[in-house]
């Protein structure tokens, strides 16, 4: 499983538009490429968020990449040009732990 978690800083007063946005728009229409098992939308201060994308191989991840993130992006730039930083990195699961 890979997680490609994208990271976004957010000025205060788009918080409400941002969340918006990203719960109702830009995840679910990231979720219809079919290249991500599950989504969690996470924030841990004020204007501070994380999206994480578990997709089930590196493939489905070089899919989404490739043919659907340009768009994805443009539209979230079109709705955001300014006051959201955005930062995206792609983690390798090593190993899963659960309880029994």
């Amino acid at each position: 499983m890979v997680i490609y978690e994208v990271g976004a800083i957010v000025n205060p007063e788009l918080c409400k538009s941002y969340e918006r946005f990203m719960t109702e728009e830009h995840i679910p229409d990231l979720m219809e490429t079919g290249c991500f098992s599950e989504v969690s939308f996470e924030t841990c201060a004020i204007g501070e968020y994380q999206v994480r994308y578990a997709a089930n191989t590196t493939e489905d991840l070089e899919t989404y990449l490739r043919d659907h993130a340009p768009s994805l992006r443009s539209e979230f730039a079109a709705r955001f040009p300014y006051g959201v930083t955005v930062s995206r990195n792609e983690w390798m699961i090593l190993k899963r732990f659960e309880t029994v």
